[in-house]
């Protein structure tokens, strides 16, 4: 538990610790072009769910470039680059 010094704002104290984990409206991405479901209709594109599923369970589907990808974006994400 934090107090606050007296030059700082006042608020309560609260006596059981709060999680820190965002609420799940600002957890959740919006829909993007790599979605499995259609921007306009928001169905599941079960075809593509399928052949992804496929794809995994035989080996393929994680290439060296799919993850220096992924990589790039969280080195982006994270500032690093």
């Amino acid at each position: 538990m934090y107090r606050n010094a007296s030059t700082c704002l006042n608020r309560p104290v609260a006596r059981t610790r709060r999680s820190a984990a965002p609420r799940p409206e600002e957890s959740s991405p919006p829909l993007s072009s790599g979605s499995p479901r259609n921007e306009v209709t928001g169905v599941l594109r079960e075809d593509l769910v399928a052949r992804v599923r496929q794809e995994i369970a035989s080996g393929v589907y994680d290439t060296p470039a799919k993850w220096e990808a992924a990589l790039d974006r969280l080195a982006e994400r994270l500032g690093l680059r």
